[in-house]
C-alpha cells in the first residue's frame, strides 16, 4: 500500500482511536473493545508500556482488517523501532523533522502535532501527511473553520479535548479526521462497543462546510 492510500484508510473512518493504557493486557482489551464497535484504526501510544508488543499482536491478528499506527514517536529511533513492530503510521506529539523523514523513508505516513499556522505551513513544507491540531481543547471549530479558510490544503486531526460530543462539529469545521482516547475507550467492551458504532454512524452523516 502506497503511503497516500495508507493515510487515506487512516482517516477514512473519520476518528483515530488512541490506545494509552497501563499495561499489554490493558492495551490489547482496549483495543478488542474498540474493534468490536467497528474502529479499524487504532494508534497505540509508545507510552503504553511493552507498547512495542502491543503493535506486533495487533498487526498480525488483524491483517488488513484493521490499521496499526504508533502514537507519542518521539524521535528517529522510535520512529524505526514502531515502523519494526508494524506500525503503519506514525503520530508525533511534535513537529520533528527527523521522525518524518524516517517515516517516509520506509513508506509510513507520519501525522506530527502543531499549534498554529506557522507550524502548520512548516509540516507541509518537510511533508507531513495529515496534521494533528493539538491540544484540541485549546481551540473551538469554528477556529479550525477560520484556519482552513487561509489553509485549505491543511488536513487537520484535532486531538486532545475531543469528545463523542464535539466530535461532529469538529468534522462539520473541516477536520479530517479526529483523534479520541478515553473519551472513547473507557468502560467496559459493551459500552465502548456502543459508543464507537454510534459516533461512526453520527460522523458519516455529517458534511463538512465548503470553503
Amino acid at each position: 500500500m502506497y503511503r497516500w492510500e495508507t493515510t487515506r484508510a487512516a482517516l477514512a473512518q473519520r476518528v483515530l482511536a488512541i490506545v494509552r493504557t497501563d499495561s499489554y493486557d490493558q492495551a490489547a482489551a482496549t483495543a478488542d473493545h474498540l474493534m468490536s464497535g467497528g474502529i479499524t484504526n487504532l494508534e497505540i501510544s509508545l507510552a503504553t508500556p511493552f507498547a512495542l508488543e502491543v503493535i506486533t499482536t495487533l498487526s498480525r491478528e488483524m491483517g488488513e482488517e484493521a490499521l496499526i499506527g504508533a502514537g507519542t514517536v518521539l524521535d528517529a529511533p522510535s520512529a524505526r523501532l514502531a515502523i519494526d513492530a508494524g506500525a503503519r503510521f506514525l503520530v508525533s506529539p511534535g513537529l520533528d523533522a527527523d521522525v518524518i523523514r524516517t517515516g517516509h523513508r520506509y513508506g509510513v505516513p507520519v501525522f506530527p502535532c502543531v499549534t498554529t499556522p506557522t507550524e502548520m505551513v512548516h509540516a507541509l513544507e518537510l511533508g507531513a501527511d495529515a496534521l494533528g491540531l493539538f491540544p484540541a481543547s485549546s481551540h473551538r471549530p469554528s477556529w479550525l473553520r477560520d484556519v482552513r479558510t487561509a489553509l485549505p490544503q491543511a488536513p487537520l486531526l484535532p486531538r486532545g479535548g475531543v469528545t463523542v460530543e464535539n466530535a461532529p462539529e469538529w468534522i462539520a469545521a473541516g477536520a479530517v479526521a479526529c483523534a479520541m482516547g478515553t473519551e472513547l475507550a473507557e468502560g467496559d467492551r459493551d459500552t465502548v462497543a456502543k459508543r464507537a458504532s454510534d459516533l461512526l454512524v453520527r460522523l458519516a452523516e455529517v458534511e463538512p462546510v465548503r470553503l
